[in-house]
């Protein structure tokens, strides 16, 4: 510990040569100056408990970087700082301590004695004599008429200020730091002015940083004036322009600004918008007029009024409407459809008979490529109303929807308000595409901003953010696309009317590829009908080998891809060429390669513990087989597959039917007692679930336990129960048409579900063999070779069914 007299002279007191120190890096204390200093670091504090009293002297050296966290080194530090001494010291409640320092003279750092429990520093005395000469009086009369200016400039300084520096003149040390300690400098100059031991190099530092504070003050100054000119300018050019626009009103002459004001009064006036609308309009109007036009809020102003001048508040088509050309337009463009066409009819119908009936909210829900959307353009011609169209898919921001408001830079309406601008008239039809895929995050769920645009009930007030206004959408005639109809949330599915749309059978694919799609890809492809001849026999090996789909598009792709191939050999001037010309099945496989699909059901033998199901899917129905065998075990069942938690549940289900039934069956007890069951669904990557599988999951256990060898010919679908009975289930059109192009001859179905064969068409009626069961009994009947479980009535046994009888490929009579 170290303490000096308070008696004794500053310059006098006697300086040991090792004391502790203190890193300072947000402070410094120059000689003779007294300054408050907050100390938080471990170090520091036990620096100042392991010195107490009122007269410590303590060595304060400043870190060359102040964000380095270690500093022990000489190198760490500038060679010069500043010895103080403690002259009072308090703790503060956040555990801190805060001491007066009362700076004494500058030190050299010779060394850094030690680090720990504080900084212990070896240090020597600066020669402190004051230097003279016509260059240190210059340093100081400049920097002092420097001085005099900043504190004139900046204010905020004491106003003895300026005569203590004069009366230190004397000592060019002393005055420079002085302008240190109380001038408003940076802490890096503070610090190179209190870290060196040269008096002209000190002054010379104070020079250059007065220099350019005066330098900022100036430009600051200039600013300030420059506004101030610019704010003055603003109003005598308001002054002015009132002058004149009042001097041009008196003359009858109007400005450019005047004469905008005066075209959009007529244009409002000419609209004959709703009156809520108008008088909204003419407020704006005159908001726009009181504004000049160099204001940024002119032009948002003026937009917002073109958007409301272009929307079509009462501008309608109204058009002759004929049921019969509406029909053939229908007819003419899209092959089937009868419900939607039916429910179209109607409504032109009604339209007939009422003078403005609100439209219709359909949903038309199907596999892709069976032509949801360009129905819309169908429709929009056959009731002579616009056409517009917009896809929300991936949609997941609500102002896409509803619009921004305007206070946001470069807000416009929602995609609803947008498309109607498009279209022109408020009757139009809209397709809103892809509903089922619209997301939702932090910015909000668009499926509940659809709910008030298909509301019939309450869009024909409908508010879009942007416009903040009411517009009538009730004349908007919606139609919506989706995959998937369980993707849209219950309230918005609620509010539309929902057609299901299955796939097309092989004659409509044929028909649909022979009217609509081979004109058009020639035409794409820049051939003519007779450069390219598609067979009959061509256009079912493309349909039946080459895609497998519920609706077209993948036919489209595959017609595409040869008549590239034929436009290429007519480019290349092969014209003449008739084997490019002409397409039957032949072709197509020397044109595409070999048939990518095989009718899942030819030349597949009837196996035992292989039987085939019907799934429903997003795009259309498909075949499912399952496949079961016993591996040594103790009467468990093992399910693969990647099926889901209700699928399981029916397997096992299906499963303890089996096993209940099993002396009907004539299955040895032991087999089952002794093996475990691997029952497989083939295309494992693919998820799949649902209680359909039931009565085809038991068959396939029957036939295994049993041995009995079960149909290839013979596809099923069901929910079965315990007891065996066998459940509706959905999806009955989009399976009989899987089933169908599958090439299967004969499908049972639940008998609840006979009503839904009415739907399929007559095509597939009349080559399918369609068969209806109450009893899982029935099913495995019928999908087992050469074995009868005996039913309700049932007296004597059918006939067994020979195997060759029962492969797909065999001739059958009907």
């Amino acid at each position: 510990m170290v303490e000096t007299k308070d008696s004794l002279p500053l310059e006098q007191t006697e300086i040991p040569d090792e004391l502790p120190g203190l890193c300072l890096r947000s402070t410094v204390v120059f000689p003779f100056d007294v300054v408050s200093v907050q100390l938080d670091r471990p170090r520091s504090l036990r620096m100042i408990d392991d010195n107490p009293g009122d007269a410590t002297l303590v060595a304060c050296f400043f870190p060359r970087d102040r964000t380095a966290e270690r500093t022990d080194e000489v190198e760490d530090y500038h060679p010069i700082g500043v010895v103080c001494r403690v002259i009072h010291r308090m703790k503060m409640p956040n555990e801190t301590i805060q001491v007066v320092f009362q700076g004494l003279r500058r030190v050299r750092l010779d060394e850094v004695v030690g680090i720990q429990p504080y900084y212990r520093f070896k240090v020597s005395p600066v020669d402190s004599r004051e230097p003279r000469g016509h260059d240190i009086d210059g340093l100081i009369y400049r920097s002092m008429e420097m001085v005099d200016e900043l504190v004139k400039a900046e204010g905020g300084y004491p106003p003895e200020m300026v005569n203590i520096l004069r009366m230190n003149i004397a000592g060019a040390g002393r005055f420079a730091d002085l302008i240190g300690a109380h001038v408003n400098l940076t802490l890096d100059v503070k610090t190179g002015i209190c870290a060196s031991d040269d008096v002209r190099e000190r002054l010379h530092i104070v020079e250059d940083a007065l220099q350019e504070s005066l330098a900022s003050q100036q430009v600051e100054q200039e600013v300030a004036q420059k506004v101030k000119v610019d704010i003055g300018r603003r109003q005598r050019e308001h002054l002015l322009r009132t002058q004149l626009k009042t001097i041009r009103k008196e003359l009858g002459i109007e400005g450019d600004s005047e004469a905008e004001i005066l075209e959009l009064r007529d244009a409002i006036a000419e609209a004959e918008l709703p009156e809520e609308v108008e008088a909204s309009a003419l407020r704006e109007v005159e908001r726009l007029a009181a504004m000049p036009p160099a204001a940024a809020e002119f032009h948002v102003l003026r937009t917002y009024l073109g958007w409301i001048l272009d929307l079509p508040w009462n501008l309608e088509d109204r058009k002759a409407i004929s049921l019969k050309a509406a029909r053939r337009i229908l007819d003419r463009d899209h092959y089937g459809l009868q419900d939607v066409k039916e429910r179209i009819l109607e409504f032109l119908a009604i339209r007939l008979l009422k003078n403005d009936p609100r439209s219709p909210v359909l949903c038309l829900s199907g596999p892709p490529g069976v032509g949801k959307t360009s129905l819309g353009k169908s429709i929009a011609e056959a009731t002579g109303r616009a056409f517009v169209r917009v896809s929300v898919g991936g949609l997941r921001d609500e102002a896409e929807v509803k619009g921004h408001r305007r206070t946001y830079v470069g807000a416009m309406p929602g995609k609803i308000i947008q498309a109607l601008k498009r279209a022109g008239a408020r009757d139009c039809v809209f397709v809103i595409d892809e509903i089922d895929k619209m997301g939702s995050d932090a910015r909000g769920d668009p499926s509940s901003a659809m709910l008030e645009v298909l509301d019939p009930e309450q869009n024909d007030t409908y508010v879009d953010h942007y416009l903040d206004l009411p517009f009538d959408l009730s004349r908007v005639f919606f139609l919506c696309t989706a995959n998937v109809l369980e993707a849209i949330p219950g309230p918005l599915r609620d509010r539309m009317e929902v057609v299901q749309l299955a796939g097309y059978t092989r004659h409509e694919k044929l028909h649909i590829a022979r009217k609509h799609l081979l004109p058009r890809v020639l035409e794409e492809n820049g051939l003519t009908a007779k450069q390219l001849v598609f067979t009959d026999a061509g256009l079912r090996a493309l349909i039946d080998g080459y895609t497998r789909e519920a609706g077209v598009r993948s036919l489209r792709r595959e017609i595409g891809r040869i008549c590239r191939r034929r436009a290429l050999e007519v480019a290349e001037g092969d014209a003449s060429s008739e084997k490019g010309a002409r397409i039957d099945d032949k072709a197509v496989e020397r044109l595409l390669g070999p048939r990518r699909f095989e009718d899942t059901a030819r030349f597949r033998d009837p196996a035992v513990g292989v039987t085939a199901g019907l799934a429903w899917t997003p795009f259309g129905g498909d075949m499912l087989f399952f496949e079961a065998s016993l591996v040594p075990g103790k009467g468990a069942i093992k399910i693969t597959g990647q099926l889901g938690d209700v699928m399981r549940e029916s397997a096992e289900t299906a499963f303890s039917f089996v096993q209940s039934i099993s002396k009907e069956l004539d299955i040895d007890p032991d087999v089952i007692r002794r093996h475990d069951i691997h029952l497989h669904v083939p295309e494992g990557a693919t998820p799949k679930d649902g209680p359909s599988a039931g009565v085809t999951i038991a068959s396939c256990l029957a036939s295994l336990l049993s041995g009995k060898p079960a149909r290839a010919d013979l596809a099923m679908t069901g929910e079965v129960t315990l007891k065996g009975r066998v459940l509706p289930v959905g999806g009955i059109k989009e399976k009989l048409l899987a089933a169908h192009r599958a090439g299967m001859r004969q499908v049972l179905l639940p008998d609840a579900n006979r009503k839904d064969v009415d739907e399929i068409p007559e095509e597939v009626r009349d080559e399918l063999d369609i068969r209806f069961t109450k009893s899982a009994r029935e099913n495995i009947d019928a999908a087992l070779l050469g074995i009868f479980l005996p039913q309700d009535g049932d007296e004597t046994p059918p006939l067994p069914i020979d195997l060759d009888d029962a492969r797909p490929d065999r001739p059958q009579a009907r």
